[in-house]
């Protein structure tokens, strides 16, 4: 463990940068299964969020942002009440509104206009490869869907490599 001044002068406890940045990986890894069984299957499990949480809740821990995973938390809620109004239009499926609610509460305040960004990148091109047959397209009455799961995931992902959510730094 490495003691850290914190922004506010308070202390926080680092326990690991190496295994925040494990975590990281791992994180990387449920992505990409959750991006390709989207792409697959038009699904997202549930228990895939509650372990990219979990994996939230570890990395703030090992990293020491714990310490303003409140605004992570707050950012989160707030995306998820907007995109509740995009589900109830049926603008949005479930899966879509889940995954960008653990995602927006992964990036925080400080990540979250790359990943939206990114997101918007991503999703363009998602849309051209559709357009070009390339991606699985499912039709539900005259509407067409594409799997959004992909964009995302690549776009969280894309965040972490940039290094948005690299650990806290150690003061000399």
């Amino acid at each position: 463990m490495e003691k850290v001044d914190h922004d506010e002068g308070t202390d926080i406890m680092v326990f690991s940068s190496t295994l925040s940045h494990v975590v990281l990986v791992i994180t990387s890894g449920v992505l990409f299964y959750v991006a390709l069984t989207d792409f697959k299957y038009f699904k997202i499990r549930n228990e895939l969020i509650v372990v990219l949480v979990g994996l939230f809740i570890l990395h703030a821990v090992l990293s020491g942002r714990w310490v303003n995973a409140y605004w992570n938390l707050a950012l989160a809620v707030f995306m998820f009440a907007i995109m509740l109004y995009f589900y109830a239009r049926n603008w949005m499926g479930g899966g879509d509104v889940k995954i960008l609610t653990v995602s927006f509460l992964w990036v925080g305040l400080d990540c979250a206009l790359v990943f939206a960004v990114l997101m918007a990148i991503f999703a363009m091109v998602h849309v051209v490869a559709a357009k070009f047959g390339w991606v699985n397209i499912q039709e539900v009455g005259k509407q067409k869907r594409i799997p959004f799961a992909p964009s995302v995931a690549g776009s969280l992902i894309v965040c972490f490599m940039l290094g948005c959510l690299r650990p806290v730094s150690p003061t000399p």
